[in-house]
Order: structure tokens, then C-alpha cells, then sequence
């Protein structure tokens, strides 16, 4: 832990999850059924297979709609109506507990922090700002864009935060909750730590190959700030 820690130059941050729960209040199950009643209203049903027609994730129904290449507009809309339901939940998004704590050390301790993020960029500045976090991140929130695509497990994200932070691919670190987000650090170069509040999350991490995972961001606040004082020191 250690090791990883102080090595990072730039640590790069998934936002749902890492940061804050960010489906607490507003939910991702009524998110999606949103969607599914855009699809309907648009006469695009046809489009979603019967998995996704009772998915509670947006974000693969994003992805189901994108992958059947409609028409002009179609994921454009889409990802417009995600982006407002997002933007909605980030308002009463519940604190990652120690997320706050821990980014704001990074940061006065000379680390950059950055977000790389499925979510939409503006949920995840609305957040931080309300939060009052975006100081220490200092504008570096990389999140969906226009190309459905390069959502993660492409490393795209990573990519626009490694050149946003002007660091190396090794010199920077990514936390994140998800196999996409281990498959995304592994595709960009960058060392991985998982993060998973339950030990089933922490199981499929490792169970992908995570080698680091932790249950709480407590561990790396610690390993953070508590000083070497030689082989016996914590971590």
C-alpha cells in the first residue's frame, strides 16, 4: 500500500463508488426504466434485448442503444437524458467514506488527483463543487463523452487524465470499484487499487486480478499520511 501510494504522482479517482455512491437517493433501477421509456417513446424497443429490458444499469441500456447504430441524433439524446438524470443524483449522492479526507491529502501533499469516470463529467464537477472539493482537483474530470465506445474498459478516460496531469502512465495510480476500471488501468499502463465496500465486490476483483483491494479508503489514508520510521512502520 504504501509503495503504491507514494510512488503516485497523480492518482486518478472512478467516481460512482470511490467517491460517493452516487445512485443513493436518485436510483439507477429508475434511471434506466427512464430510459426504456425514451426508447419507447422514440418507437426504438425493438433495439433492446430482453436482458437489457429489465437491465437497472443506464448505463448498458446507453450502451444497447448505441451498439444497434441508429439514427442521426438517437445516442446523442440518450446520452443528453443520462446526463441530466446524473447531474440529478449527484445532488444527493452519499459521501465514499474517507474519499473527501483522502483527496484532500493527496493534494496538499503535492499528489494531482484526477476523475476518470463512466459518469458524465458535469454530475461528477457538480458533486465535487457541492462537496467543495474541486479546489484539489483543479479541473481535472474526465468522463463520458460523445463516443459511447470509449467508455471503460477503454482507457480513453485515463488517457485524457494522464495528459491533463502531464504524468507518466506508471507514475500514476487509478481507484476504482469495477473490473472495467482494472481492464481500463491494465489497457492504459496505470497500477490499480481496488476499492469495494463488500466482500463480494472484493471478490470479483481479485477474481479478475486485482492484486490490491481494499475495503475501505481509511487503508490508504493511513498509509498516506502515517510516517516510515523503519521495518516495523504500519504498511
Amino acid at each position: 500500500m504504501r509503495e503504491l501510494i507514494s510512488d503516485a504522482e497523480c492518482v486518478l479517482f472512478d467516481f460512482d463508488g470511490p467517491v460517493c455512491r452516487l445512485f443513493a437517493v436518485h436510483t439507477a433501477e429508475s434511471i434506466a426504466r427512464l430510459l426504456r421509456e425514451l426508447a419507447a417513446e422514440l418507437s426504438l424497443s425493438a433495439l433492446l434485448s430482453a436482458d437489457l429490458r429489465a437491465s437497472p444499469d443506464p448505463h448498458s441500456v446507453l450502451r444497447g442503444i448505441a451498439g444497434q447504430r441508429p439514427g442521426p441524433g438517437v445516442v446523442e439524446r440518450f446520452e443528453a437524458a443520462l446526463t441530466r438524470e446524473e447531474i440529478t443524483a449527484a445532488a444527493s449522492a452519499r459521501p465514499t467514506p474517507y474519499a473527501a479526507t483522502l483527496i484532500a491529502a493527496l493534494s496538499t501533499r503535492g499528489r494531482q488527483v484526477a476523475i476518470a469516470t463512466n459518469n458524465s463529467p458535469l454530475a461528477a464537477q457538480h458533486y465535487l463543487d457541492r462537496q467543495q472539493l474541486s479546489g484539489y482537483v483543479g479541473g481535472r474530470v474526465h468522463g463520458r463523452t460523445a463516443d459511447i465506445a470509449l467508455l471503460k474498459p477503454h482507457p480513453d478516460s485515463l488517457h485524457r487524465a494522464l495528459a491533463s496531469a502531464r504524468t507518466r502512465p506508471e507514475r500514476a495510480l487509478m481507484i476504482g470499484d469495477s473490473v472495467s476500471d482494472l481492464r481500463a488501468a491494465e489497457a492504459a499502463g496505470v497500477p490499480f487499487l481496488g476499492y469495494a465496500d463488500d466482500g463480494a465486490g472484493a471478490e470479483a476483483l481479485r477474481g479478475a486480478g486485482a492484486r490490491h483491494v481494499v475495503r475501505s479508503l481509511e487503508h490508504v489514508l493511513t498509509a498516506l499520511i502515517t510516517p516510515t520510521f523503519g521495518p516495523d512502520a504500519p504498511f
